[in-house]
């Protein structure tokens, strides 16, 4: 009985009915749920109403503390209010936890609607105070007839008090919204749904030709939203997407088949409505309140002409009703809303009037070039960003998936499309470029042959195929010629000659062409040292892909007249000969 106002005994019928003074529990209820829900809405009904206009008292209570909240830039959702009224120990007071959750299932785009009730019904409630005090004091044995002119002047004046708290002087509430250059911090911020891109709480649209694969498109990023899965290198926030196909829906199957069977995973958390709902009917108030209990993420309209039958598309005026339906969609749910629209002749810009891109958070554009799934490229490029830079356009090709276990009635079996990103995402993990990546990164020296770079990947837990490695080593090595300035990393002798790339070398031996084959050996040449009387050829340069070099197969006498190492007597070779030495490279590296 804490959530009744008391009566008096006396208010009842001589009958014995007791008679409840006017109320509507049920509009003061709609009242709080929306401001629970849409706080932003607490400063219009300040005008409208107060705390003692609340028949429940723990109604006024919650409405006062919603009010704290509000004014405090905290969240008015059923827990953060639970805790607030848990600290001031009114908790048990205004319900408990479980009322004002089931409270909150109270809500309404415009709630000002039923504000005007709980105001009418409270200024009943005074009459009837007024009426009551009149009455039970004419009883009195002592009652005089001036006194009851006394009650009504009290009565007059309290009204006025009602008065002035509900509305007040209409600029000074004006001014009060007013907010400093400090005051904007603590304004919500848009919250990022996908990437820049889409927006949760806004309104953006999909705009395009038909049969430019608007719906392709969006079912893709419905999809990648209801997984959590990044849209083509764009981030994504989870949650629950309702897509309201109010054309087409025949075809809707076979196009999420296709993108789960391209995927290998369900399309989760995505709800299909396969008929249109109008948004200038009364069941559009409907599909509100069912997109406020579910509160999805996302809300899909395919098409925005198909649930505006009947309106004049080149009218201002009622395109503008339409948008402002599908702006109180967005109120109730917080959701992005995404229609899917129609270009004109000309193709650029949303097929009637203008009114309707004034209010979009984000538009793009969807067209497509080619005439079959092999060549056909589908770009979206973005038309408007209110509040973040427009950024490149996207690009996507058409890949044919075939729905196993579905034919034709001809036999022939039942395709759909998936789209492709044909912008470069960077190197698919644990390939052989993707390595590189990671070996440049980590600084390894472009001379580290597949043995130390496996080794390397064994101590930091890169899994990888041996062939794997191989290829990224033959892929860094391949980079690394003379002109490259990651040479500073390189093992190539500080004083070799840079005229070797104008001058010809000295036939070293080895194969045919070997030397041009590897041209960036960084081991000068070596004495053989191998059986026989005579010294051996010297080494081939060794194999970019191999550790260690080798020498030539073929083993082939020095000529007498070679000059000779004057510390270790072995023969000169290469440029060492060419220059003018007269000891090997080894005994310079000693001597420094």
């Amino acid at each position: 009985m804490d959530n009744v106002r008391p009566m008096n005994r006396d208010a009842a019928d001589h009958d014995g009915f007791t008679r409840l003074p006017p109320h509507n529990a049920e509009a003061e209820a709609y009242v709080l749920g929306s401001c629970i829900h849409q706080p932003r809405h607490i400063p219009a009904l300040r005008n409208l109403i107060t705390g003692a206009d609340f028949y429940r008292p723990a109604h006024e209570l919650i409405w006062n503390v919603l009010g704290e909240l509000f004014d405090a830039g905290q969240p008015t959702e059923p827990v953060a209010l639970a805790r607030a009224l848990e600290k001031r120990k009114d908790l048990k007071r205004a319900g408990g936890a479980a009322y004002l959750s089931a409270l909150a299932n109270y809500s309404w785009p415009a709630p000002d609607y039923y504000a005007d009730f709980v105001r009418e019904t409270a200024d009943l409630r005074a009459a009837e105070e007024l009426g009551r005090r009149i009455s039970l004091y004419a009883y009195e044995p002592d009652a005089e007839p001036a006194q009851v002119v006394t009650f009504i002047d009290d009565y007059l004046a309290t009204q006025r008090e009602r008065a002035v708290g509900r509305s007040g002087d209409p600029v000074d509430a004006l001014l009060a919204e007013l907010l400093d250059a400090s005051s904007l911090d603590n304004m919500p911020t848009l919250e990022p749904l996908v990437g820049d891109l889409l927006h949760l709480d806004s309104l953006a649209r999909v705009i395009g030709p038909s049969g430019h694969m608007k719906s392709f498109v969006v079912i893709d990023i419905a999809a990648h939203v209801g997984t959590g899965k990044p849209w083509h290198g764009h981030h994504v926030t989870q949650g629950t997407v309702v897509y309201l196909v109010a054309e087409g829906h025949r075809g809707i199957r076979k196009r999420v088949r296709a993108w789960e069977k391209h995927h290998g995973m369900k399309m989760d958390n995505v709800l299909f409505l396969p008929r249109p709902v109008q948004t200038r009917g009364p069941e559009w108030d409907t599909w509100i309140e069912a997109m406020r209990r579910l509160q999805p993420a996302l809300i899909v309209i395919d098409t925005q002409a198909r649930v505006s039958v009947g309106v004049e598309e080149n009218s201002n005026t009622e395109l503008g009703l339409v948008v402002e339906r599908l702006d109180d969609l967005r109120r109730a749910t917080g959701a992005c809303v995404l229609p899917i629209h129609h270009t004109g002749h000309i193709g650029e810009h949303g097929r009637g009037a203008s009114a309707a891109k004034g209010a979009l958070q984000s538009e793009f554009h969807v067209s497509k070039k080619g005439d079959n799934a092999s060549n056909i490229v589908v770009t979206m490029k973005v038309g408007k960003q209110k509040d973040d830079e427009e950024g490149d356009d996207l690009q996507f090709g058409l890949k044919v998936i075939t729905l196993a276990g579905e034919f034709k009635p001809d036999g022939r079996p039942v395709t759909s499309v998936v789209l492709e990103s044909l912008a470069p995402t960077g190197p698919v993990h644990n390939s052989p470029e993707w390595l590189v990546q990671i070996l440049d990164r980590a600084d390894i020296p472009l001379a580290w042959g597949s043995p130390r770079v496996i080794k390397w990947c064994a101590e930091s837990d890169i899994q990888m195929r041996k062939s794997k490695i191989e290829e990224a080593v033959k892929i860094r090595k391949t980079r690394n010629t003379f002109d490259d300035p990651r040479n500073a990393r390189n093992d190539l002798p500080p004083n070799l000659p840079r005229d070797l790339e104008s001058t010809s070398p000295r036939d070293l031996g080895g194969t045919s062409g070997e030397f041009e084959e590897n041209p960036r050996s960084n081991i000068p040449p070596q004495t053989g040292g191998g059986r026989g009387d005579g010294p051996t050829k010297p080494p081939s340069p060794r194999s970019p892909s191999r550790e260690g070099g080798g020498a030539g197969s073929e083993e082939e006498k020095t000529p007498s007249d070679t000059p000779h190492c004057t510390v270790c007597n072995k023969p000169l070779h290469g440029y060492r000969l060419d220059r003018g030495y007269d000891t090997c490279l080894q005994h310079d590296t000693d001597a420094a």
